[in-house]
């Protein structure tokens, strides 16, 4: 089946240049004084138990800036000589520990293929980073990181030493850099939507091969297995983001997670799960029918759904604010719903954000941003208003319907009774319209039916 699947993938696009690496230092630090410096740190590293370590996944924002995925790395940006110089510091060449853990760039590997001017050990860091803070007005750095480099900064600026005193030198200050390189982030640039497009088609293909090999009896982790298993087999670095893989009741719950369960014949699965390609990752989920073909309840459901998901989908657009996909969304499943005699309000009653019957059954958000975060940064109101929509943004919409029997806060309809749908595709914006990044991946009811238990 992989083989088979693997061939509707093609190549991979090129890695991000380091010419635009460069680009996105230099509108950050044009943001940043002639006399302040910039601090990234990368994640450290957890424990899973005793000397097992859980996969490694560096801060977003050194992936961002740098390129750089090795843990216990910092970056420093600098303006020294009339122009900024940007720092790494990486873990040495060692042979003995590379006997063990694997080959590292070192220093060397740093400045041959990463967009920075020098690089050093991170042994050296201490000293090299002691000295840079000590000459600046304000650092930027996001505390919490890393304790010991949140030690440093908060010990520099709350020295009173003779020097400070006598030539002014010191930081007075600490800012946090991440609202500055989450407004970078935001629009992507044409080099990430091409990363982004093909996490993007690998998963949709895996959403596929999930849907081929669905039968009454697999279990939820068997079908977990092949969609998490394709996202390897083609060459991306894993899922996104753990996996949701829900039958039958468990689709009724926002972020199930056991993933256990057997799969029924008259059941819905729902799948809420995407790879992550050179950071970037992909979102999807799609709900199907185990035994392929769908009742009329949930036939209802599904369409509904995806009616409401094309009409927030066709507000993904230039100018269009934030809210605008969601609003669209919760309209057309409101309407819905009363038809089928769900809701029992007015559809403005039933819209109430605080007491309408709509949010009984659907009760999250319609979107969210995605980029090298699944869900990714950026303000959604900045002063308190609905952002609107520029060419480069990227977000979900992702609508859905919850019923639940065993809540024990509603009363389920017994015909819609453990119901769960929810269909969910990245969106880019363009000045031409919204385009489905995830248009790859079923979801119309024919597609679905023509797809559930056949192989490729």
């Amino acid at each position: 089946m992989f083989d088979a699947a693997m061939s509707l993938v093609g190549s991979a696009p090129d890695p991000i240049s380091i010419d635009e690496f460069r680009s996105r230092q230099s509108r950050l630090l044009s943001q940043i004084g002639n006399d302040e410096i910039v601090i990234l740190c990368s994640s450290p590293e957890t424990i899973h138990s005793n000397d097992v370590h859980h996969p490694y996944r560096s801060q977003s924002d050194m992936i961002y800036l740098t390129g750089w995925y090795e843990p216990e790395s910092v970056m420093l940006a600098e303006y020294i000589d009339s122009e900024w110089i940007i720092t790494l510091f990486v873990q040495p060449k060692d042979t003995l520990k590379e006997i063990w853990e694997g080959r590292r760039p070192g220093v060397e590997g740093a400045l041959s293929k990463w967009a920075v001017d020098s690089a050093y050990s991170i042994d050296e860091l201490s000293d090299k980073l002691g000295e840079a803070i000590n000459n600046c007005s304000k650092v930027y750095h996001q505390m919490g990181v890393r304790t010991d480099i949140d030690s440093i900064v908060s010990d520099a600026i709350q020295l009173r030493g003779r020097a400070r005193q006598m030539n002014g030198t010191g930081p007075v200050g600490v800012e946090d850099p991440s609202s500055k390189i989450a407004e970078l982030r935001l629009r992507k640039s044409s080099a990430e939507i091409e990363q982004m497009r093909h996490a993007c088609f690998v998963s949709s293909i895996a959403h596929e091969a999930a849907m081929r090999s669905s039968m009454s009896g697999r279990t939820e982790n068997q079908i977990q297995a092949i969609i998490e298993g394709f996202f390897v087999f083609a060459g991306t670095s894993g899922w996104a983001y753990p996996s949701i893989v829900g039958c039958g009741e468990n689709a009724t719950i926002l972020h199930y997670k056991e993933n256990d369960s057997v799969c029924g014949d008259d059941e819905i699965i729902l799948i809420d799960a995407g790879s992550e390609f050179r950071g970037y990752a992909s979102d999807i989920t799609r709900s199907w029918p185990i035994s392929g073909k769908f009742t009329e309840p949930q036939r209802e459901l599904y369409q509904l759904v995806l009616d409401s998901q094309e009409a927030a989908i066709a507000e993904c657009r230039v100018g269009n604010p934030f809210n605008a996909p969601h609003e669209a969304a919760k309209r057309v499943l409101a309407e819905g719903l009363i038809k089928l005699g769900v809701i029992t309000q007015s559809l403005e009653d039933s819209l109430d954000h605080d007491n309408g019957q709509l949010r009984d059954w659907y009760m999250h958000n319609t979107s969210h941003w995605i980029g090298l975060d699944v869900h990714d940064v950026g303000i959604y109101k900045p002063n308190g208003e609905p952002r609107l929509f520029e060419s480069g943004m990227c977000l979900t919409v992702e609508p859905g319907l919850y019923f639940g029997s065993w809540r024990p806060d509603v009363d389920c309809p017994e015909r819609y009774s453990n119901i769960g749908i929810r269909i969910e595709d990245d969106v880019l914006i363009t000045d031409n319209g919204p385009e489905v990044l995830t248009s790859a991946c079923p979801k119309t009811i024919a597609d679905i039916e023509s797809i559930v238990g056949k192989s490729f």
